[in-house]
């Protein structure tokens, strides 16, 4: 930032990494759900993790929001955004609080299923106030068990983006070798 305003480089890569999250978003949307209706891997989350590392919170919550609007509506499921919209606030909500507070005592892929964690948990307390279906908490176990592996593969493909690409692309990020 210059004068408290974001620089030009900074905000071609927010704006590349919100194309390539509804891009990624888009696309997981056209395989079939992960063993329950909606359970998708979350890979888009990896560029507004990679925004939090790299900038801030604001810029990461800036990715969720504009990918949760603009994937409803391309993906023409406008009821969706409550789901993906809270669930992506929570986990990014959850990745800010344990990024500033406790990495490196924990690492970026504990932080990682942490947040994917606490996505699924959100979406499914989200889905039983919208329907009155209690019953869906029984299923509660089998999202945080999925939260579990779609974190663990988020953080692996941040884990390896930040250990590949070159430093200096990442001048600012928390994350250090």
């Amino acid at each position: 930032m210059k004068n408290g305003k974001p620089t030009a480089k900074k905000i071609a890569t927010l704006a590349i990494f919100t194309a390539l999250s509804l891009i990624t978003f888009i696309i997981e949307n056209q395989f079939p759900p992960l063993f329950f209706p909606g359970a998708k891997m979350g890979l888009a989350n990896i560029f507004s993790f990679a925004a939090l590392i790299m900038f801030s919170p604001l810029e990461a919550f800036a990715i969720v929001a504009i990918r949760t609007g603009l994937g409803a509506i391309f993906a023409g499921n406008l009821s969706a955004v409550l789901y993906s919209f809270s669930g992506g606030i929570i986990s990014m909500a959850v990745s800010s609080l344990l990024m500033y507070t406790a990495y490196p005592k924990i690492s970026v892929m504990a932080v990682s299923v942490c947040a994917a964690v606490a996505h699924n948990v959100t979406q499914v307390c989200v889905f039983v106030l919208m329907t009155n279906t209690l019953n869906m908490f029984f299923n509660l176990p089998y999202f945080v068990l999925l939260g579990i592996l779609s974190g663990a593969v988020v953080g692996g493909v941040i884990m390896l983006i930040f250990k590949k690409v070159p430093k200096s692309v990442f001048e600012k990020a928390i994350i250090r070798k």
